[in-house]
């Protein structure tokens, strides 16, 4: 059991800054003090983050801490925590820890007891599924499915029945053998894809991964993407409610005797009919008796 008082730290601290998807403007004030008061900023891309604290008119050291020097920068990075420094993680775009290397300088530093605080700010996962129009709750965020077609379709079953909307980014040169698998795994769902959220070019596609795959061929899509994909429970209810809807203008009683017509007994076809309307046995048994006397 470890408990961790963050206002109450007079030690090195690792703070996990959320900074902009891509207008600047979504900076926030405490994450403007933060960057500003620390001693040394970890980030992706130096010279990224460097023009974003230019912008901002901070001058602070900055190291870069990326996917191919990870493992040998971090004993660095918690060795200078453990002097009592602040450390600033930062990545490109959105909240440090997500589909970056970030992770791993987190959980190092929370076996080492050195305190983690996280100072929230734009992300591109939940900006996209909150205007996906899907269920926010529950949803997944699957980061980037693999770059290989056979492990990314392995992926795609592994959530295929999962009643969650799930949540991806993937690359503009991917998007459409993306797409493919999707449509081959969970059928033609419903999707959304955002493209460049909060910068000039932002777009939102929506419709059926089929309709997207057509837009794309047209029209290829540039960017940062992130796709929005239906859950399972939401699109096999419409896909049932699709198949239920050829008994909609038929009555009770032409509806059981479409049954009786296809051999079924008439118990048999009050029974089917009732549940095919989600109405109790009895009513139908009595409305059949009533209008074929």
């Amino acid at each position: 059991m470890k408990r961790q008082k963050s206002f109450e730290c007079n030690e090195g601290v690792l703070y996990i800054v959320g900074t902009p998807i891509g207008n600047l403007g979504d900076i926030s004030e405490r994450a403007k003090e933060i960057l500003g008061s620390v001693d040394l900023v970890a980030c992706e891309d130096t010279r990224h983050t460097r023009k974003l604290l230019s912008h901002l008119e901070i001058s602070v050291s900055v190291i870069s801490y990326h996917e191919h020097n990870r493992f040998s920068r971090l004993p660095s990075l918690i060795e200078r925590l453990q002097k009592g420094e602040h450390i600033a993680l930062v990545s490109d775009a959105g909240m440090p820890g997500i589909s970056d290397p970030g992770e791993e300088l987190i959980k190092e530093a929370i076996h080492m007891e050195i305190p983690v605080i996280p100072v929230p700010g734009p992300n591109a996962a939940l900006s996209a599924v909150v205007v996906s129009g899907f269920p926010v709750q529950p949803f997944l965020f699957l980061g980037f499915l693999p770059r290989n077609q056979k492990k990314r379709i392995k992926a795609l079953k592994q959530w295929e029945k999962t009643p969650a909307t799930l949540v991806c980014y993937e690359a503009p040169h991917r998007i459409r053998a993306m797409l493919k698998d999707v449509l081959h795994v969970m059928g033609d769902r419903r999707i959304s894809i955002a493209r460049e959220m909060t910068k000039k070019h932002e777009e939102w596609l929506r419709g059926t991964v089929s309709e997207c795959i057509q837009q794309i061929e047209k029209d290829a899509l540039k960017g940062e993407l992130t796709v929005v994909v239906e859950g399972a429970s939401l699109h096999e209810k419409e896909e049932s409610e699709s198949v239920e809807s050829w008994w909609e203008s038929l009555t009770l009683s032409e509806h059981v005797n479409w049954h009786i017509n296809r051999g079924k007994t008439k118990k048999e076809a009050i029974r089917i009919t009732a549940e095919e309307r989600d109405l109790p046995k009895r009513e139908v048994y009595n409305d059949y008796h009533r209008n074929e006397m």
